[in-house]
């Protein structure tokens, strides 16, 4: 009972974490807690897989509400013996698959079995987003180094086409590689498959800015793209600043958004499906992401 009342404690300091569908309104920890409980989707043995909303980090900053403080709370509502911690998950701004374990020799196999298949080639991880703009293929490879820079007080990421030995060696840069496949387009926005065969933060948000096709509800990276006449081209980072991203009106329309509700669009890059050793797990996409594919008149994944 003490350590529940620690937990209790703990989350009763910790801020705000995932946000409403729609409203963009900060769920707090109860709501949050109660949001993941009833998205468990795999249940068996010491595995455990629910879909994680957009906006709730796996390790927050201090007394930031995130899934491993929210871990100890559900376990006790799921009635399960053992700690849950993390096996695969997406990133703070993505929804999508999570994969909890409360076996340590479950875990360790898992994270290994996924470091082998892809080094035999294969893609264990799939996502799905979409984007606002069309690749010119409907299938194809992004292949770019990828880097921290830092532009005043904040590191970005940003791709390196020409990579060096050195830096590569150094670690500076990391070699990344994306296969994409394009599910649907309509009206100038696409449905886009995601396979990542390396792991770099925000490595898709950059692959998809590179294809100038930035995901819907980047408000990182796409400010990157630019058009002129309808035309998109990319623009170096020196010269832009994380913003809001930028939609047209019609787009707007499409979306029933206004202006002033744009800052809040969560990002619509789901991870939806995880290879494992006994075959394909997957998770549907959230009722806002699913809203859009229907306003835009793309199909379901």
């Amino acid at each position: 009972m003490a350590g529940g009342g620690a937990a209790a404690r703990v989350l009763a300091r910790a801020g705000q974490g995932a946000r409403a569908a729609g409203s963009g309104r900060p769920l707090g920890p109860e709501e949050t807690l109660g949001l993941l409980e009833a998205s468990v989707v795999h249940r068996e043995g010491a595995l455990l897989a629910l879909s994680k909303p957009p906006g709730l980090p796996v390790l927050g900053h201090l007394r930031e509400l995130s899934l491993t403080l929210l871990l100890p709370a559900l376990r006790r509502r799921l009635g399960l013996p053992a700690e849950l911690h993390v096996v695969k998950a997406p990133a703070r701004e993505c929804s999508g698959l999570v994969l909890l374990s409360s076996c340590h020799r479950t875990t360790k196999q898992l994270q290994q079995f996924f470091t082998d298949a892809r080094r035999r080639g294969q893609y264990p991880t799939t996502y799905c987003a979409v984007t606002v703009g069309v690749p010119a293929e409907e299938e194809g490879e992004v292949r770019a180094g990828l880097s921290w820079q830092h532009q005043g007080d904040t590191a970005v990421v940003v791709p390196v086409l020409d990579p060096g030995r050195r830096s590569l060696a150094k670690k500076e840069v990391k070699r990344t590689l994306t296969r994409y496949r394009v599910l649907g387009a309509a009206g100038g926005c696409g449905l886009l498959q995601l396979q990542p065969k390396t792991a770099f933060p925000e490595q898709l948000l950059v692959h998809l800015m590179l294809l100038l096709c930035p995901a819907l509800g980047d408000h990182k990276h796409s400010s990157r793209v630019g058009r002129v006449l309808g035309v998109p081209f990319l623009l170096p980072p020196e010269a832009t600043k994380t913003s809001t991203q930028v939609l047209d009106e019609e787009l707007l329309h499409r979306l029933g958004l206004s202006l002033k509700q744009l800052h809040r669009l969560p990002l619509h890059l789901h991870l939806q499906q995880l290879v494992l050793p006994q075959g394909p797990l997957c998770v549907p996409p959230p009722p806002f992401f699913l809203r859009t594919l229907r306003c835009l008149g793309l199909p379901e994944p």
